[in-house]
């Protein structure tokens, strides 16, 4: 990089060593297999004690098989708030181990239970197997609320990535179901929002910041499948957004998703929607898997936390 790389020192570190080990389109054909097997390189023991670190399989009738999810109880007394944490990966890599130290974390500092989903994965599942995961899941915690020792007017969707679409989509279909989850607030962290990679940041950090732009729709290819509606698989194309609950858009600075992210929070403003943006410069996507190394993670998480433990719930 020259020396006006937007990186911070500790952040091209990071960067360059996540990216010494991880496989570039650029390179050649990816295989999730393969991308699958880097993304899980180096899971080393869990950082952060809970009170409780329990798996279930979620069963219900509205799902073709049962979901597996983690539950973290932190160390607070109840009635928590309830987050269902939708993992990122592109919809291909990652799953509850990948990001059970950021999950862990979120639940200490916000003293909410987070209930990880292991959503079905693409390419083997296409669109839309995650999403009806990740919305038959929600109404299950959000029925169950009491039951895990939470308040039930605060449940929330959180996600990072692709995770945070699915957040998103969950967040639009619940205000849709006449008999849907009452959700409280949705934490979208660098989400993936419009198959169309708009924006300034697709062309300016194309390459060189770890996800890159192919990565990205090379994923997005693995999600639709051959019939897929791309359309329907983008939460910032939804035409209508009146009515969502409030939502914290936490952006890295240099990634190509972040003009989506940004869009998506100005047209949840203009739809009279509470949004928030917490756009973090020097770091790259992917970013809060590193708190504890760089600062900006740990300030997000803060940010979070705090934007978790304030937002009012539904019954407000």
């Amino acid at each position: 990089m020259t020396a006006h790389d937007p990186l911070t020192p500790q952040a091209r570190t990071l960067c360059d060593a996540m990216s010494a080990t991880f496989p570039d389109p650029a390179d050649g054909p990816l295989d999730a297999d393969t991308l699958r097997a880097a993304a899980r390189a180096g899971l080393g023991k869990p950082a952060v004690a809970m009170r409780s670190v329990t798996e279930r399989r979620v069963s219900t009738p509205d799902l073709d098989a049962p979901v597996p999810v983690r539950i973290y109880e932190p160390g607070s007394d109840g009635p928590r708030p309830l987050v269902v944490f939708l993992h990122g990966g592109g919809w291909v890599l990652c799953d509850l181990d990948t990001h059970d130290g950021l999950c862990r974390r979120l639940a200490a500092r916000s003293g909410a239970l987070v209930v990880s989903v292991d959503y079905r994965r693409a390419p083997e599942h296409p669109f839309p197997a995650a999403f009806h995961d990740a919305y038959a899941v929600t109404r299950w915690a959000a029925a169950h609320a009491r039951e895990l020792g939470c308040d039930p007017d605060r449940l929330f969707v959180a996600g990072d990535s692709s995770g945070g679409n699915l957040a998103a989509a969950v967040a639009q279909r619940a205000q849709g179901d006449p008999e849907g989850p009452a959700v409280a607030g949705q934490l979208l962290l660098y989400p993936v929002l419009d198959h169309r990679l708009g924006g300034e940041s697709p062309v300016a950090f194309e390459r060189g910041f770890f996800h890159t732009t192919a990565h990205m729709r090379w994923y997005w290819e693995q999600y639709l499948g051959a019939g897929g509606d791309p359309v329907a698989a983008s939460p910032g194309l939804a035409p209508d957004l009146d009515g969502l609950p409030p939502a914290l858009v936490l952006l890295a600075d240099c990634d190509p998703l972040r003009d989506e992210g940004l869009a998506y929070a100005r047209r949840l403003a203009r739809a009279g929607v509470r949004a928030e943006v917490a756009l973090y410069p020097g770091v790259f996507h992917g970013f809060l898997g590193a708190a504890g190394f760089l600062p900006e993670a740990d300030a997000a998480l803060a940010r979070a936390a705090a934007w978790l433990t304030r937002t009012p719930g539904t019954g407000t």
